[in-house]
């Protein structure tokens, strides 16, 4: 992942995919805003752990 990203970005658009998969009306509406928001736990837990061995070899 680009480290140049901002995770707070990311976990908006989480959330906004959530909040929009929860008020769709069709379930493919409901799927695809879940997905998208699987996506992005998926960038953030890579930006999460790319973070974690910054830390450790910061230490």
């Amino acid at each position: 992942m680009n480290m140049e990203m901002d995770v707070n970005y990311l976990l908006h658009r989480q959330q906004m995919s959530l909040i929009r998969a929860q008020s769709s009306r069709s379930d493919k509406g409901r799927d695809a805003y879940q997905s998208l928001a699987r996506s992005y736990t998926d960038r953030i837990d890579a930006y999460r752990r790319e973070n974690e061995r910054l830390i450790i070899r910061a230490h």
